[in-house]
C-alpha cells in the first residue's frame, strides 16, 4: 500500500488542506464496470469498512481517503431512513435497471485505478470539462389574480449527461420552488462544509405590484431581474459537482411533463375553486340579507294597509304584504340551495384537491427514497472496495451481503416509484370523471332551483297585478 501512495496522493508541503474542494461524484451507468464514486460518510463507525487505525499498517496510519470521506458525508443527521429494512410485502423485486451499476469484480481493480479516477474526476470537473449542461429560465407567466397570484418560470435544461433521461427538457417552477430547493440542499450539505449558492432575495414590494396587476416599467423590470437572478442561481448550482447529482436538484429540473402539467392544473383549479367558493358564500350572505329586508318590507306594508282608510288601497297593500312574505320564503329556500347544493360541493372539492396534491407529494418522496437507496448502494460498494484493498477478508463477506441487500432495496424502490406513478395516473383519470359528473349534476340541480324560484315569483306577481289595477 505504501508503494502506491506517492502516485495516488499529492503531499502538500505548505500545510494546505488537500480536501478543500468538494469531492465529486462519478456518474453511475450500466456501461461502467467500476462502481460510481460518491461522497460517503466515515465508514469506520457506520459500516463494516475498515477503521482508520486498522485499515493501514502501523507505520502508515494517516489515511487521507478516510479523512476525505468524513469531510464530504452526504448523510444528514436529521434525515429519516430511506426504506424499511425489509421489502414491501406482496411485491417481488425486479431486475435492476440501467440506473443500477452492475457489481464489479473487486479483485481485478487496484488502488491506483480507484483513487486516480476520483482525483481526475475532481480536477476535470473543476476545469468545467464534464459540465455539459445549460440552464435557462424564461417565459415568466402570472398565474391567478389578486394576492393569490404568483409568477411561474420555465426552466429549460440542455445536457448530454447520462444521469438525465433526455437531452433537453423543461418544467415550470414558481419562486417558492426555488426557495424549497435551496432549503433542501442547504440542510444536507452546508453543515458538512459545502458552499450552496444562495437564491435571490425576496421582494415583498416588487411582488405585491405584480400581484395587484400594476402594469408599469418597475413591475416589468422586477420580473426580468428576478428571472435573470434565478437563472444565475441554477447555473451556479449545477456547476457544483456534488450538488449536480443530488436527487432533489435532478427532480427539480427533470420532472415528468405529465405530472408537471397536472400539478399546475390542480394548483390553478384549487385557486379558482377557492375564489368561486368565496363568491358563493358572499352570495348566500347577500340573499340572507335580501330575505330579511323582504320580511321587513312585508311587515311594513301590512301595517300601512291596516292604517289606510281607502278600502281598495288598503286591500292592495295587505295583499302586497302577503306576496312579499311568500317571496321571503322563496329567498330562504334559494339560500338553502345556494349553500347546501353549490357551496358545499365547492368546499368538498377544495378538500379533495388537497388530497390529490398530497399523493403527488408522496410520489416525490417515493422517488427520493429510490435515489437515496442508490446513493447508499454505491457507498456500500465503496466500502467493499476499501475492505478489499485493506485485505480485510473477515469483513468482506458482510460487505457483500450489504451490497446484495441494498441492490434489492434499489430494485424495490424503482418498482414502488413506477407503481405509485401508474396508480396516480389512473386515480387522476377517475377523479376527473367523478368531478365532471358531480359538477354537471349539481349545476343542473342549481339551475333548476333558480328557474323554479323565478317561475314562482312570476306567478305571485301575476296574481297580484289585477288587485293593483283595481285601485280606484
Amino acid at each position: 500500500m505504501a508503494a502506491v501512495r506517492p502516485a495516488d496522493f499529492e503531499v502538500v508541503e505548505d500545510g494546505k488542506n488537500v480536501f478543500a474542494s468538494p469531492v465529486s461524484t462519478l456518474e453511475s451507468s450500466s456501461s461502467s464496470p467500476e462502481p460510481a464514486s460518491l461522497p460517503t460518510k466515515d465508514l469506520s463507525t457506520n459500516s463494516n469498512g475498515p477503521k482508520p487505525a486498522e485499515a493501514m499498517p502501523d507505520d502508515d496510519r494517516e489515511d487521507f481517503f478516510a479523512e476525505a470521506t468524513e469531510e464530504v458525508s452526504l448523510d444528514s443527521p436529521v434525515r429519516d431512513p430511506v426504506l424499511s429494512p425489509e421489502p414491501t410485502p406482496g411485491i417481488t423485486p425486479v431486475t435492476p435497471t440501467s440506473l443500477v451499476s452492475p457489481r464489479m469484480e473487486l479483485r481485478s481493480v487496484t488502488a491506483p485505478v480507484i483513487f486516480d479516477r476520483c482525483r481526475e474526476q475532481i480536477e476535470e470537473e473543476a476545469n468545467g470539462d464534464l459540465f455539459d449542461i445549460e440552464i435557462n429560465v424564461s417565459d415568466p407567466e402570472k398565474i391567478g389574480d389578486g394576492m393569490n397570484a404568483y409568477m411561474a418560470y420555465r426552466v429549460t435544461t440542455k445536457t448530454s449527461l447520462s444521469m438525465f433521461h433526455k437531452n433537453e427538457f423543461s418544467v415550470k417552477r414558481r419562486f417558492s420552488d426555488f426557495l424549497g430547493l435551496h432549503g433542501k440542499l442547504a440542510m444536507k450539505y452546508m453543515h458538512i462544509g459545502y458552499i450552496v449558492p444562495p437564491t435571490p432575495e425576496k421582494s415583498i414590494v416588487g411582488m405585491t405590484k405584480v400581484k395587484v396587476g400594476k402594469e408599469d416599467s418597475s413591475s416589468a423590470e422586477f420580473v426580468e431581474k428576478r428571472r435573470a437572478a434565478l437563472e444565475r442561481y441554477l447555473q451556479r448550482t449545477v456547476k457544483h459537482p456534488t450538488l449536480l447529482q443530488d436527487p432533489d436538484l435532478r427532480l427539480f429540473l427533470e420532472s415528468s411533463e405529465w405530472f408537471e402539467e397536472k400539478q399546475e392544473q390542480f394548483e390553478n383549479l384549487d385557486q379558482q375553486l377557492r375564489k368561486l367558493h368565496a363568491s358563493v358564500e358572499a352570495l348566500v350572505c347577500h340573499k340572507k340579507e335580501l330575505s330579511a329586508n323582504t320580511a321587513a318590507f312585508a311587515k311594513s306594508a301590512a301595517m300601512l294597509g291596516n292604517s289606510e282608510d281607502h278600502t281598495a288601497l288598503s286591500r292592495a297593500l295587505s295583499q302586497l304584504a302577503e306576496v312579499e312574505e311568500k317571496i321571503d320564503q322563496l329567498h330562504q329556500e334559494q339560500v338553502f340551495a345556494d349553500f347546501y347544493v353549490f357551496s358545499e360541493l365547492l368546499g368538498d372539492y377544495i378538500r379533495l384537491i388537497a388530497a390529490v396534491k398530497g399523493v403527488f407529494d408522496h410520489r416525490m418522496k417515493s422517488w427520493q427514497k429510490w435515489q437515496d437507496a442508490q446513493v447508499t448502494l454505491q457507498k456500500k460498494r465503496e466500502a467493499e472496495a476499501k475492505l478489499q484493498l485493506a485485505n480485510r477478508p473477515d469483513k468482506l463477506q458482510q460487505a457483500k451481503d450489504d451490497i446484495k441487500e441494498w441492490e434489492t432495496k434499489v430494485q424495490q424502490g424503482e418498482k414502488d416509484f413506477e407503481q405509485i406513478s401508474k396508480t396516480i395516473r389512473e386515480e387522476v383519470k377517475r377523479f376527473e370523471r367523478e368531478r365532471l359528473k358531480d359538477f354537471k349534476t349539481v349545476i343542473i340541480k342549481y339551475l333548476e332551483s333558480l328557474v323554479q324560484t323565478q317561475q314562482q315569483l312570476i306567478k305571485y306577481w301575476e296574481a297580484f297585478l289585477p288587485e293593483a289595477k283595481s285601485i280606484a
